[in-house]
Parts: C-alpha cells; sequence; structure tokens
C-alpha cells in the first residue's frame, strides 16, 4: 500500500513537472526569431585599408585604401569595384587578371584597418559617436557600446533611420520594452550606415 502511494507522488510531481514546462515560454521571446544577415561576413567597404602584394614583384605591392564609390585602383588592371564584397572575391578577381601579366605569380589581399561598416548613435547615450561594426549587431546592442542612454533621454521613442533605395526608412525601438523581454521584433539587426537616434 505504501509503495503504491509512493508511486502515485511521483507520478504526480512528474507530471505536474511536465504541465509546468510545457507551458513556460523562453524568457527572452524566442517566438520573435530573427537571423542575422545571410551575407553577415565581413565585407568590404569606404576608407578600409587594403594591401595586394604579387609574390616576388615590388612594383605590384602596394596598399589602398577603399575610396567612397567603393573601388581601388591597382597597377595594371586599372579600378576595381570591392565594396560589399569579401576578401576573397576580390583577391579571385585581381588574381585572376593580373595573371594576363604576371602568369602563376601568388597573390595576397590583407586588410590591414577597418574603417566600414559603420553605424551611427547619435543623442541622449554616453558615448554618441560613428561605430564600427565588426559582427552582426542589433540595436540594443549598439545602444550598449554607446554606454547605454542617459537618465534624460525619452527612450521609449528611439528611432533608426535607414537608407534603402536612395529613401529613407524610420524604424522606431522601444527601449524599455525591449529591456522587459517585450517587443523584440523592433531589436533588429543593424545594416551599414543605419542611425540610431535617442531623442
Amino acid at each position: 500500500m505504501k509503495k503504491r502511494k509512493f508511486y502515485s507522488i511521483v507520478f504526480s510531481l512528474l507530471f505536474s513537472i511536465i504541465l509546468i514546462y510545457s507551458n513556460i515560454k523562453p524568457l527572452y521571446g524566442a517566438e520573435e526569431k530573427e537571423h542575422a544577415p545571410a551575407n553577415s561576413g565581413f565585407h568590404l567597404g569606404p576608407e578600409d585599408l587594403l594591401e595586394i602584394s604579387v609574390w616576388n614583384d615590388e612594383t605590384l605591392s602596394k596598399q589602398v585604401i577603399v575610396r567612397p564609390d567603393g573601388k581601388i585602383s591597382f597597377p595594371l588592371i586599372g579600378d576595381i569595384l570591392v565594396q560589399g564584397r569579401t576578401v576573397e572575391e576580390v583577391r579571385q578577381e585581381i588574381e585572376n587578371k593580373v595573371r594576363a601579366y604576371v602568369p602563376d605569380a601568388p597573390l595576397t589581399v590583407m586588410v590591414i584597418r577597418v574603417s566600414s561598416p559603420k553605424v551611427y548613435v547619435v543623442g541622449k547615450v554616453v558615448k554618441p559617436g560613428v561605430y564600427i561594426m565588426s559582427e552582426p549587431l542589433r540595436v540594443i546592442q549598439a545602444l550598449a557600446i554607446a554606454g547605454g542612454v542617459t537618465p534624460f533621454s525619452d527612450n521609449d521613442d528611439i528611432l533608426i533611420i535607414r537608407e534603402e533605395n536612395g529613401r529613407q526608412k524610420i524604424l522606431k525601438f522601444d527601449y524599455s520594452r525591449v529591456a522587459d523581454g517585450k517587443a523584440l521584433k523592433q531589436n533588429i539587426y543593424l545594416k551599414p550606415g543605419d542611425t540610431i537616434i535617442i531623442p
């Protein structure tokens, strides 16, 4: 009799635990999933400094800065568009073009200084400024990098200004609701050139 009562209690406890856990939602609302952009690896942009070198040929080894138009200039082959492309894609294109002049010469492309992609955080944060995105970054992370919002900010009316197809788009961000684990869809991944305004 005691054994049956013991098993009954154990079964009831297990059943209760299963019921509780089946109704628990993840703390930060995993139902609002947003994946990092598929092309979230490092892509070159204006002001990045590259070192391009052809093995054993000093005349074909130089440092170049990506211009505002997204291009670089290199001896023999002229201008190449590099903005939005990976280092390996650029290396392959330069190597293919240089082969016409220097067959079978190994070519390397190294990033010496990263100056893009950038996001801008302005307004009532501790450290407003321009920040380089070294990895995919969400709004709340950018605010943290900028030292967080100040006590005098209207943090429920934060705006993200994004340029798309030559037009400016405004996205709203409610800091309090996101911090409470609500409205997580507003905590989007930022894109290069986005400006966060904290009134």
